[in-house]
């Protein structure tokens, strides 16, 4: 790392509390508890695999997870019952970091809540918006057209014409607008072959009842190791405390999880770093922020196709690396205390699969090379295999997941070409 970070002390009374159940909520968990030695309170609808049995979390559940009153009042319960701890609310998706923005007034008395304003979150979460942001301050993005919805309950309403090539990119331009929308062969991410095929989508929406707005893009070539990962924290004075870039080697495939990184490097990668940067102090970013950022094979450029308005769902990249995410955040808005800049420039292999699973996808020779290397030098890291939450269950559940990853690959990507470990 550019700056020496020396290990915290603990501090006194902290007491994380994360809404979700997935397996960043866990990351976020194992930070604070590697950092602090603390347990976290997690509040979620289900005791899903990555929270469940764990030694370093306790899991609060509610009858409905997708019900933002019963989140909000199980957050107030579990305040009540920690009366004079240091709280920290965090949430690792789109949908429950507004949650917690809207219900701020109700919150914030009890808890530290490092998140953005919600007119803020609401532009730059917005990927349609984003792309414009972005373009405003000279950072590149793909071709964008925005397909409203509203007004989609007018017989009158149709579609705006689309003239981006073939083929190309549909997605929903907030996640949390389309959290609940359901219809046959809903994707996180389209990739839209012909015209009929975009026609088909649009009367699957609108028949749905979805009303905010999807965009069209155009589709930057080149496979899943063009993709990379910025994770960047913003403290309260505006100071950019945390750079953290990793090359991603492969993603997951199936509808619910497409685009989400699987496998990564953690390269660091300055000139692409300097352009977030040039975005966050364009726009007055506080807190956790991470790019989806794209390089385009046919000119190198860096395109960057959204920001998240919180910490990513693979945030352990940046703690295996050195830099635990949980720490800038406690010495900000805990501790009050500044933090010299770090860019994290240690390499690690971030990884949720089996090596030889990876290594099949991964065609490039050089860039095989590399991570057989690190897998060798066992500079490897796994979020959920932590020796100090280790027990029978928890190691079981870690192995099913790598089985279960096996398995969505060959359903969803079968395209396992590579020369194998």
């Amino acid at each position: 790392m550019s700056a020496a970070a020396p290990v915290a002390p603990g501090v006194a009374g902290l007491q994380p509390v994360i809404l979700g159940a997935d397996i960043g909520v866990y990351a976020l968990a194992r930070a604070f508890h590697e950092e602090y030695g603390v347990r976290s309170v997690v509040v979620s609808g289900a005791a899903l695999g990555p929270v469940a049995h764990s030694r370093i979390l306790d899991n609060v559940l509610v009858a409905d997870g997708h019900d933002p009153r019963q989140l909000v009042d199980a957050l107030l319960r579990v305040a009540a019952e920690h009366a004079g701890a240091r709280l920290v609310l965090l949430a690792n998706s789109d949908w429950l970091v507004r949650v917690v923005v809207q219900h701020r007034a109700e919150l914030e008395p009890h808890y530290v809540v490092p998140f953005l304003g919600e007119e803020l979150m609401d532009r730059l979460s917005d990927k349609a918006t984003f792309a414009e942001v972005a373009t405003e301050l000279g950072i590149a993005v793909p071709r964008t057209i925005v397909q409203d919805f509203a007004l989609a309950d007018d017989p009158a309403w149709a579609p705006v014409p689309v003239d981006v090539g073939y083929p190309l990119i549909a997605k929903a331009a907030s996640s949390a607008d389309y959290q609940d929308v359901e219809f046959a062969g809903k994707k996180k991410v389209f990739e839209i072959r012909t015209p009929d095929e975009l026609t088909a989508l649009w009367a699957s929406l609108r028949g749905a009842g979805f009303r905010g707005r999807f965009v069209v893009q155009e589709l930057v070539p080149g496979d899943d190791t063009q993709m990379r990962s910025i994770t960047a924290y913003v403290d309260s004075a505006g100071v950019i405390t945390l750079l953290c870039s990793a090359h991603v080697l492969l993603e997951e495939h199936t509808p619910s999880g497409l685009g989400n990184p699987a496998a990564m490097v953690v390269t660091r990668e300055d000139d692409m770093l300097e352009q977030a940067r040039t975005f966050l102090r364009g726009v007055g970013y506080v807190g956790f922020a991470n790019f989806d950022v794209k390089v385009d094979p046919r000119d190198g450029s860096f395109r960057f196709f959204e920001v998240n308005p919180r910490i990513g769902r693979n945030n352990y990249y940046v703690t295996a690396a050195g830099a635990n995410v949980a720490r800038f955040l406690v010495e900000d808005r805990v501790l009050d205390h500044r933090l010299e800049p770090v860019v994290v420039d240690t390499e690690v292999l971030y990884s949720i699969l089996p090596h030889r699973l990876l290594l099949g996808y991964v065609l490039d020779p050089a860039l095989a090379a590399r991570v057989r290397g690190l897998i060798r030098d066992r500079k490897v890291a796994h979020p959920l295999r932590y020796a100090k939450d280790a027990g029978p269950r928890r190691l079981w559940y870690a192995l099913a997941a790598s089985v279960n990853q096996v398995r969505k690959f060959r359903r969803y990507y079968p395209k396992v070409t590579g020369t194998g470990f």
